[in-house]
């Protein structure tokens, strides 16, 4: 599969998981708001029993109802949940949580879409100023690699595109003046190997080069 087309299908499926995970989160916070509450008078009932005992006088004193009677006035936080404040601070660092995971995780994801497309638009502007004398020279050598040739000389490509050596040499020069990732490799100071740069087969395959030129 094409380097660049594989690329924004990992991207792609990123982002996909990254709005499942969202989502995911979103349902829990749900369920955390809509937890029932029903439970909380027997807390409220155990703690008033708790606070009569001890306060229960261990002198002899005249013995005062189990319950103490009820005033106009409210006492203490009796009968206000304290739950309110608590669910609020969840709830709000949980949104908080959210926003974070999503704008953090979409803007990294916008920055490597723009990052191909820059690389994309690069590659087509070095392809899209060579002759076409000059890719011909370019697609024979990277052909001749992907089909393992080794030790690919200045002969090598003549013999293929039936031009001298000299004129393999002048095409092979402007192609690297022109920026085209093309290594030369002295073996026995004497013989040029003639290869591709890793990096860009890396990137794109000859096809790929090829629609991009003809954008």
């Amino acid at each position: 599969m094409d380097p660049i087309k594989e690329a924004f299908l990992k991207i792609k499926k990123d982002i996909f998981y990254l709005k499942d995970e969202i989502s995911q989160l979103k349902i829990q916070i749900k369920n955390t708001q809509t937890t029932p509450t029903h439970n909380l008078p027997q807390t409220y009932q155990q703690t008033d029993k708790q606070t009569n005992t001890q306060t229960t006088p261990t002198h002899n004193r005249t013995v005062e109802p189990l319950y103490t009677p009820n005033y106009d006035s409210s006492t203490g936080n009796k009968g206000v949940p304290t739950d309110k404040q608590t669910n609020r601070q969840t709830d709000q660092q949980s949104n908080n949580y959210t926003q974070t995971i999503s704008n953090s995780d979409f803007k990294q994801a916008n920055n490597m879409l723009t990052s191909l497309d820059n690389i994309k638009k690069g590659i087509r502007l070095k392809f899209k100023r060579l002759t076409p004398q000059e890719m011909l020279v370019f697609s024979t050598l990277y052909s001749l690699e992907e089909q393992n040739t080794n030790k690919i000389t200045y002969r090598t490509l003549a013999l293929q595109i039936k031009l001298s050596e000299s004129s393999i040499r002048d095409y092979i020069n402007k192609l690297i003046n022109k920026g085209i990732p093309i290594e030369k490799i002295k073996q026995n100071n004497k013989l040029i190997i003639l290869k591709i740069s890793p990096d860009l087969k890396n990137i794109a395959t000859l096809a790929t080069i090829c629609q991009l030129r003809e954008l």
